[in-house]
């Protein structure tokens, strides 16, 4: 494969600076101007660089088979977590939320549709809120759905530090055209503990959710759907299929119905805590709190 000698320039310098080598010329014709240089690095580097530039044009997510999780031993889990691990759940939130957010930037970074809607759920699920702030930071514009709002302090902190950044909350009356002029949504109504039916006033939000044009990223479980069972029989969400789920921690049994981009997030369990549930530990990359686990959720769970 032959590479473009205006593309090798530019390559060089992807290298040299992902190789851990940064190299500043401030000449205006272009960063590698010598022909000397050229020559030498063409000859050095020449081989490595059509290896890295094939890698990083057609390196996929490898497929995974990880260990689903029950939701019994998921809150089974976070007692642990919290018991004996020393974390607080406003700690768990935040590393979740996080990995929210690193997966919607997965996803759809702020240049390709900055306009995100997520929409929030009763419960300990405050997932949502945390993402909601971190996407704020990563340059995105995120709006807030919050039907049935948490009362307690840790959720009235975290509506604080949103409103803090000027992320407006959306009324019930502006949810479908709030839908209609948003990128992305996050779905973080319910959590691994959702068993159904829904209630008011969900069918008709998850309804909406189901029939939106726009790519959908559900945590844990597409909502509406049985944490065993996956997707109701009849009624809302019984067609509901997110293009994306994040699964936090492991992924939850209802995955096996699940056909889409498929993420695992909560870079924070111990071996101790993984060989006591049985689950695989990842190998996450860099400083990711996420890993795509595959384009389809296939695999032994």
């Amino acid at each position: 494969m032959r590479v473009p000698l205006d593309l090798q320039h530019h390559i060089y310098w992807s290298f040299f600076c992902e190789s851990g080598f940064c190299w500043y010329s401030n000449n205006q014709n272009g960063i590698f101007n010598s022909a000397p240089l050229n020559f030498m690095l063409r000859s050095i580097f020449n081989h490595r660089l059509q290896t890295h530039l094939a890698i990083r044009r057609y390196t996929k997510p490898a497929t995974m088979s990880l260990r689903a999780i029950s939701a019994k031993d998921a809150a089974s889990l976070d007692r642990d977590l919290m018991e004996t691990g020393g974390w607080s759940l406003d700690q768990l939130m935040e590393l979740a939320g996080l990995s929210v957010a690193q997966a919607v930037w997965k996803l759809q970074p702020p240049n390709a549709g900055a306009n995100i809607l997520i929409v929030c759920g009763p419960g300990n699920n405050g997932d949502g809120l945390v993402a909601a702030r971190h996407l704020s930071h990563f340059g995105y514009n995120p709006s807030v759905y919050y039907p049935k709002e948490g009362k307690n302090e840790l959720y009235q902190r975290l509506k604080t530090q949103l409103r803090n950044l000027s992320i407006p909350f959306i009324s019930t009356e502006d949810f479908s055209t709030s839908l209609k002029q948003s990128d992305l949504l996050v779905d973080a109504i319910f959590g691994f503990s959702f068993g159904g039916p829904l209630r008011e006033p969900f069918p008709s939000i998850v309804s909406q959710i189901e029939s939106a044009t726009i790519p959908v990223l559900s945590v844990d479980a597409p909502s509406s759907w049985d944490i065993q069972g996956g997707p109701p029989k009849e009624g809302p969400g019984a067609k509901f299929m997110p293009s994306a789920l994040i699964s936090l921690s492991a992924p939850k049994p209802c995955v096996a119905f699940y056909k889409g981009r498929h993420f695992i997030g909560g870079r924070f369990l111990t071996k101790a805590l993984t060989d006591k549930y049985g689950l695989d530990l990842p190998q996450y990359q860099g400083v990711d709190q996420v890993l795509e686990i595959g384009v389809d959720a296939e695999g032994k769970l």
